[in-house]
């Protein structure tokens, strides 16, 4: 059968990324506490296209997909340089976007309940390979101005943290859920008693934070930890009084530590 794909194309115009993108698949993500959890992600999957080519092969990115089962730097970098030698490409992109689920104990009555947390893997390869991963997690926030204006009371709203790392040596998703939750006001939970929404809602009260306290605490942890070699700290609060969305940011190298 003739090979459209492989036709050279007279343009001369080489293309950074082609491939394809929102394809669902099964995978397993390895669990802090041991074992793993299976769940199903959006995978972006691309390489780079010389000049002459008029296409790429789209059914090879899932036949090396296949190889997909379970997270790990080693896998990601393997099927890369397979899509480099299949599709005779210079460079391979792979990202992947999942939910994952971290089980969490109420603070008060220890009702255990899952929370979902958006993560996110990034890898390319050339001469290099770059792999990346992230979460987004849901925290509350109060604000400090409110709480001090006020008579009584302040607004508070849920907020997201949203954390992208290059690591030195292996982290673990949980690990970034923490430094996100505990820089906020709050964390959050999916089950909460009476007793609990106390204890929250006073914590809260007690702990007030901007979105640009909670971007530059999660940065100072982020800077302090030896595994990871580059960040990107972003954090959305979902205002409750406004009719707009504040937000904060920060990236390795924007700041200096003194002493």
């Amino acid at each position: 059968m003739k090979d459209v794909q492989n036709e050279k194309d007279p343009r001369m115009v080489p293309l950074k990324k082609v491939g394809i993108k929102d394809l669902s698949w099964p995978l397993k993500v390895l669990l802090k506490n041991d074992g793993y959890q299976p769940t199903v992600a959006k995978i972006t999957c691309s390489v780079d296209l010389h000049r002459e080519k008029r296409g790429i092969h789209m059914s090879r990115f899932i036949e090396v997909l296949n190889k997909l089962e379970t997270i790990t730097p080693d896998v990601f970098e393997e099927i890369l340089d397979d899509l480099i030698e299949i599709m005779e490409a210079k460079r391979a992109h792979l990202e992947i976007h999942f939910p994952y689920f971290v089980w969490k104990e109420s603070p008060v009555s220890k009702k255990r309940s899952p929370l979902s947390i958006e993560c996110f893997v990034e890898a390319e390869k050339d001469e290099d390979f770059s792999f990346k991963i992230g979460v987004r997690v849901p925290v509350h926030t109060l604000c400090p101005c409110s709480k001090e204006i006020s008579d009584y009371g302040a607004h508070n709203q849920r907020a997201f943290v949203g954390i992208h790392v290059k690591t030195r040596k292996f982290i673990w998703f949980e690990d970034l859920v923490e430094i996100a939750e505990r820089n906020a006001s709050s964390p959050l939970y999916t089950l909460l008693k009476r007793i609990d929404e106390k204890f929250v809602t006073e914590k809260a009260y007690e702990n007030p934070r901007f979105v640009e306290d909670v971007a530059r605490d999660v940065a100072l942890d982020l800077e302090k930890d030896t595994r990871i070699a580059w960040y990107r700290v972003y954090v959305e609060s979902m205002e409750s009084i406004h009719n707009h969305n504040a937000f904060a940011c920060v990236e390795k190298g924007d700041f200096v530590l003194e002493g």
